[in-house]
């Protein structure tokens, strides 16, 4: 078997990625700042105008607020410590820091949810009134708007750069965007209410609007815990990926006789790949090596944030289920490469004395 010249060279494509690294990791970096600056302007604004006219929905809004602020801390955390390199201590790297942050985010939701459904229970047995439900509506208005903005672009950098911490940090603020617009349809309400039917009691739509908050909260946060969670267990990568490495090792056929064995995990954006390659049994090391640097190369330039590790088999005829099953020679190659190792057998045990 001839390899051909040039093939094992390193390409360009590695510094390019590097660059790109880079790059992708800045943008990760503004994209979190951005949202802990939105964030804490938002819990200012709406538990200010909240106590000023004794809206518990306003005030959960801001507690909602306050755990979206709490969440982009704790994803610009996330996204600062995911990108260090390896060490001895986590020979891995940090990757899965983002899935951790996300779980924990998610846990933080729950609990706010939990105290915003005991206020407006609280609120709808002893009602209170509420003053300038106007400034309310308004500062609803501004949050979802913001939010609008700031969870399309966390939403964009998180899947260009493949960040969780992102992601999730993007759903916190999405989320925020529907009970914001609940909670001012519910003081719209009021309001209106107010001008159209006086003495008409309207007041219990504003703890109802928070119970509303609440359930939508709690159930982002369990999607949220769903696919933070789903990494720190080690799952596989998605279908489409494992797809695609399997259609490259393919590719390489007549030179590579087949592959099994393999695993992915991810964590983070980092992802762990690797399998064993069968080849040739009279082939050099230097060969089976390039082989395996080609394939690495291929999978990295599809995957760059890919870690590939790689075991070489050589074929010898001794055709294991586990070969069977990723075998890339045809039945009649099989039987010749079978028949070869019988008669290399045969002649070693003719010569033995």
């Amino acid at each position: 078997m001839v390899v051909p010249a040039g093939r094992f060279d390193v390409p360009r494509f590695l510094f390019v990625g590097m660059e790109g690294a880079v790059d992708a990791q800045r943008r990760k970096n503004s994209a979190a700042w951005l949202s802990v600056i939105s964030n804490t302007a938002l819990v200012m604004g709406k538990l200010i105008i909240g106590v000023l006219i004794g809206s518990v929905s306003v005030i959960s809004e801001a507690i909602h607020s306050g755990v979206d602020l709490l969440a982009a801390v704790i994803a610009l955390f996330a996204v600062k410590t995911s990108n260090k390199v390896a060490d001895d201590e986590h020979p891995f790297g940090h990757g899965k820091v983002e899935n951790i942050s996300g779980t924990v985010e998610a846990l933080l939701i729950f609990l706010a949810a939990g105290w915003i459904i005991y206020e407006a229970v609280h609120r709808l047995l002893v009602p209170a009134p509420l003053e300038a439900v106007g400034w309310g509506v308004g500062i609803m208005l501004v949050s979802s708007v913001v939010n609008i903005g700031v969870s399309k672009l966390l939403f964009k950098v998180g899947r260009e750069t493949d960040s969780v911490a992102l992601q999730a940090d993007a759903w916190h603020l999405r989320t925020d965007v529907y009970t914001s617009a609940g909670v001012m349809v519910g003081l719209g309400l009021i309001l209106v209410g107010q001008w159209v039917m006086p003495g008409t009691n309207l007041l219990w739509l504003d703890p109802v609007a928070a119970i509303a908050v609440a359930l939508l909260i709690i159930h982002a946060a369990w999607t949220l815990t769903k696919t933070s969670g789903r990494d720190l267990l080690d799952a596989s990568l998605p279908a489409d990926e494992i797809a695609w490495i399997r259609q490259r090792m393919n590719g390489l056929a007549p030179a590579v006789r087949g592959f099994h064995h393999l695993r992915t995990r991810k964590a983070g954006a980092a992802r762990f790949v690797e399998f064993h390659l069968v080849v040739d049994k009279d082939l050099t090391v230097e060969r089976a090596h390039n082989l395996a640097d080609a394939a690495t190369r291929d999978i990295k330039a599809h995957l760059p944030e890919a870690t590939v590790t790689i075991h070489i088999e050589p074929c010898d005829g001794n055709c294991r289920p586990a070969c069977l099953e990723g075998c890339l020679l045809t039945g009649e190659k099989r039987a010749a490469v079978r028949a070869d190792a019988a008669a290399t057998t045969t002649g070693q045990e003719q010569l033995s004395p």
